[in-house]
C-alpha cells in the first residue's frame, strides 16, 4: 500500500551514488524525495540542475535532497558527474520505491501509451512522516515552490 500524507515513510534501502542508501539514515533531517523519469533527458536534466543550483537553499532550511529514478547505478553515477550534482541519486530498478510512493503511471509519449515515472516530489519531516506530495509537476518554477514548502515543515 502506498504511503499517504501524514503517515510515516517505511524504511527502505537501495543502491545509490556514493554507496547504499537507507532512508532511516536521514532521521532528524527534512527530506526532499524527487522522482524523475530518466537520466540525460531534457526535462530531467533541467530538474536535477535546478535542485543542484538551489542546493544551498535546501541545506539552509535543514533539508536533504534525494533523486530517484529507475535508471541503473552506472547511469546515475555518470549523470551525477556530468551535472556535478551535490546530492544522492537512488537507483530503483526493481520499482520498489516507486511502488511505495505510487509514481508509476501510464503516460503518452510520441502518441503511444508507455509505463513510466510520473515526475513527483515528496517532502518528509525530521520524524520521517510524509508531509507534502507534488504530483505530475512541471519543471519550471517547481524547485522554488519546494524550497518554500520545506520551510513550512
Amino acid at each position: 500500500m502506498p504511503v499517504a500524507v501524514d503517515q510515516p515513510v517505511p524504511d527502505f534501502t537501495a543502491p545509490a551514488t556514493g554507496g547504499e542508501f537507507t532512508f532511516s539514515s536521514l532521521r532528524g533531517k527534512k527530506v526532499v524525495l524527487f522522482f524523475y523519469p530518466k537520466d540525460n533527458t531534457p526535462g530531467c536534466t533541467q530538474e536535477n540542475s535546478e535542485f543542484r543550483d538551489n542546493y544551498a537553499k535546501f541545506k539552509k532550511v535543514g533539508a536533504e535532497i534525494i533523486g530517484i529514478s529507475r535508471d541503473s547505478l552506472k547511469s546515475h553515477e555518470n549523470f551525477k558527474a556530468k551535472l556535478e550534482l551535490p546530492f544522492t541519486l537512488v537507483s530503483d530498478a526493481d520499482e520498489a520505491i516507486c511502488a511505495l510512493f505510487d509514481v508509476i503511471k501510464m503516460k503518452k509519449m510520441y502518441g503511444k501509451e508507455v509505463r513510466g515515472i510520473e515526475r513527483s516530489t515528496f517532502l518528509v519531516d525530521a520524524d520521517g512522516v510524509l508531509r507534502h506530495e507534488f504530483r505530475g509537476i512541471r519543471v519550471p518554477g517547481h524547485v522554488d515552490a519546494i524550497v518554500e514548502a520545506v520551510k513550512g515543515i
